[in-house]
């Protein structure tokens, strides 16, 4: 089990060591009072409960231990974090094992789980006290394995964001990605540094190969050759400098989750491996720090591409769509049923939606709707926005076939259609994610962030893709 979990043999169901927690909304406090003994009672109210969002009190027993845990579920339940607001309740907790015994009715107990593991999750491998997480009895829930893998996936994914770039270089990330396929018997191909233009990767190998660890694009195959066909792809750069448009300072501070992008691809394939969906899974990882040193491609250059299209920077710090392209064209040759990519792209988006709501782009109508209802569904919303064909003029270059950049207006929007440039004949999506959340909230620790992956994997489950 995760170190969040814990799950007690029947035999052993009588509940010594576990204490009980009672969720409630604020005016569903009565209603439990009714349940519970007097003195209990009198010692909530002493304590002022009344079910606020994230009211937490301690009800002591005789011996001085805490005998329950009363927690507030708010007014609304369904709120922006409805059952996920239980990962506000297990940040609050100490170490020990615990078992919900009531919640509101509109919350679903899978999802209650989960956002108790992800609100558990801390980034503490530099620390020298790491301190015991409190975990949750998953004893009366069937899909306990399920929901242990997902709180795992998305937590892989933070750690991963979360590490400093001096430990999570190319190498490294490659190096996770080789322990995710080993864990899952999936196969690795990994093509490096020169390599890359040998077998036809050019802008990859352009925006990495001034770094001292060499550019790579890493594939993993999984899952029944006969199963639908599904590519997920993610831009792994681990540290963006901004290239010889470099960056600020502010700006680089956070730079060490470029590679974030990857980071969800990652998750959502062991998402997907871990609970043996029936699908081919083909993932790749186009990895590369954007350094600057006498090798580092500039503004003015003109690259070509793995498509045949030429791209003329305008913008060295607009790599992630270069490297994503290449990696784009290699997915749509095998003719997949559905590309996935994602990406830390632009700052367009935060700019458009916030760190919080991710944007994504979708070709096929016909599975904008279904994404949305999932990631709703799940408490990992999304929200779509436009191929709007009109602007790509805005990236129309006289030297080459296009320009990497489009400038101030509709950023996010035109790294989406240059992104599309590369897509051959297939249906595909594209998530421009923030991979941070600069501030605490229930379930979302501050840090490195997962998006739209749990939504995406929901959605997965049920068989959408056709053979």
């Amino acid at each position: 089990m995760a170190a969040f979990f814990t799950q007690k043999p029947q035999e052993n169901r009588d509940n010594s060591g576990v204490t009980p927690i009672y969720i409630c909304l604020s005016d569903e406090v009565d209603v439990l009072f009714e349940s519970l003994d007097e003195p209990l009672v009198n010692v909530a109210r002493a304590q002022g409960f009344t079910g606020k969002a994230n009211q937490l009190v301690k009800i002591p027993g005789l011996a001085g231990q805490i005998d329950m845990i009363l927690f507030g579920a708010g007014s609304n339940p369904h709120d922006e974090f409805g059952p996920i607001r239980c990962g506000k309740l297990s940040s609050m907790l100490s170490k020990g094992d615990y078992r919900i015994e009531t919640y509101p009715e509109a919350w679903d107990g899978t999802l209650m789980a989960v956002g108790w593991g992800l609100g558990s999750y801390r980034f503490d491998k530099y620390l020298k006290d790491k301190k015991e997480k409190p975990r949750l009895d998953l004893s009366d829930f069937e899909n306990y394995l399920e929901i242990e893998s997902i709180v795992d996936g998305i937590n892989l994914g933070r750690d991963l964001i979360n590490m400093p770039s001096n430990d999570m270089g190319p190498v490294a990330l490659e190096d996770a990605a080789r322990a995710l396929a080993s864990r899952h018997r999936a196969e690795v191909k990994v093509t490096e540094g020169l390599a890359l233009l040998d077998n036809n990767f050019p802008m990859i190998h352009a925006v990495g190969r001034a770094a001292h660890e060499a550019p790579r694009l890493v594939e993993i195959e999984w899952g029944d050759p006969s199963h639908p066909r599904l590519a997920i792809a993610g831009k792994g750069i681990t540290f963006d400098t901004g290239g010889v448009n470099i960056k600020s300072a502010s700006s680089a501070r956070l730079m060490k989750k470029d590679m974030g992008g990857a980071a969800h691809a990652i998750a959502l394939s062991h998402l997907i491996m871990a609970n043996n969906l029936p699908v081919r899974l083909h993932l790749l990882l186009a990895i590369a720090e954007n350094a600057v040193s006498a090798g580092a491609y500039r503004p003015g250059d003109v690259l070509q591409s793995r498509i045949g299209k030429t791209v003329e920077i305008d913008n060295t710090d607009a790599e992630g769509r270069l490297v994503l392209g290449d990696a784009l064209t290699k997915a749509s040759e095998d003719k997949p049923e559905l590309i996935i990519d994602f990406a830390t792209l632009t700052g367009a988006a935060r700019v458009a939606l916030g760190p919080r709501l991710p944007p994504f782009f979708c070709n096929t109508d016909e599975f904008v709707e279904p994404v949305l209802e999932h990631c709703t569904k799940t408490n990992d919303p999304v929200w779509q926005m436009p191929l709007w064909e009109p602007y790509f003029k805005m990236l129309s270059s006289p030297i080459a076939d296009m320009k990497n950049a489009g400038g101030g207006f509709a950023g996010s929007v035109t790294a989406a259609l240059f992104l599309k440039q590369f897509v051959v004949d297939a249906r595909w999506m594209h998530f421009d994610v923030y991979g941070w959340n600069p501030s605490s909230a229930p379930g979302h620790p501050a840090g490195g962030e997962i998006f739209a992956v749990r939504g995406l994997y929901d959605w997965l489950k049920t068989g959408p893709l056709s053979i």
